[in-house]
């Protein structure tokens, strides 16, 4: 199932918060990036975010974003300077992984 355009305007409305996000459609689905950094995407209508040591403190849940992939986190809010503080955290380790 091919995630809507509805929701990806309900997450970048809540990631509008942030500069330099962008969003690039992928097989129905859509990539996230913020300062060039991949840190997750949008999945059946699932705001996703890839599981790096800085994010854990969150205690989020775990979801396979479609078949055979590694899992990622559920971010299950709709408060932009929470969702803010989880990209950012997000995307230090993954920058640090460089």
């Amino acid at each position: 199932m091919a995630s809507t355009k509805d929701y990806r305007d309900f997450v970048l409305d809540n990631l509008s918060i942030m500069d330099d996000i962008t969003c690039k459609p992928m097989m129905g689905e859509y990539l996230l990036y913020y300062n060039g950094v991949l840190f997750g995407g949008i999945y059946d209508d699932r705001f996703l975010v890839k599981i790096v040591d800085s994010n854990k403190i969150y205690n989020m849940s775990e979801a396979i974003p479609y078949p055979g992939a590694k899992a990622m986190f559920l971010v299950d809010t709709d408060d932009p300077k929470l969702i803010r503080d989880i990209v950012i955290d997000t995307c230090k380790d993954l920058e640090a992984k460089e």
